[in-house]
């Protein structure tokens, strides 16, 4: 599913390249019985990030973006540097929860599964929306 959202991003060597490879690995859990879903938090964050950081990269006049692993934060400084726009009030309680599932993964506890893959409808509606807008303004 994520693999062919991001399918034109196909090893290439960018930021949405990279979110493209984590797309991969979420596609590939989708087929596996693990019981602790952190590590499949810990993709879908990297592939959320590395992707709204190629939007800032390619559709800023800056051509810059923050080295910040929060989502929400990540998402506002999209909205300031770019047309981008959306009402991120309905996707700010989503974004944090995927933000500290991934920081809970980098610490080895486990996390709360069904809050993260309620959590991750919503991010998928953003994520959607994202993908539209770089498909407009390419």
């Amino acid at each position: 599913m994520y693999q062919e959202k991001f399918k034109a991003f196909e090893n290439i060597e960018t930021l949405a390249g990279k979110a493209w490879e984590h797309a991969v690995v979420l596609d590939h859990f989708s087929n596996m019985n693990i019981k602790d879903c952190s590590i499949e938090c810990f993709h879908y964050q990297q592939m959320v990030e590395l992707f709204i950081k190629h939007l800032s990269e390619t559709q800023s006049k800056y051509g810059s973006y923050s080295k910040s692993h929060k989502l929400n934060k990540l998402l506002e400084e999209l909205i300031f540097l770019t047309d981008f726009k959306t009402n991120k009030s309905n996707y700010q309680m989503a974004l944090q929860i995927i933000t500290v599932c991934a920081e809970q993964y980098r610490y080895n506890f486990l996390i709360d599964c069904q809050g993260y893959r309620e959590a991750v409808k919503v991010c998928d509606l953003l994520l959607d929306e994202l993908i539209k807008y770089q498909n407009n303004g390419s």
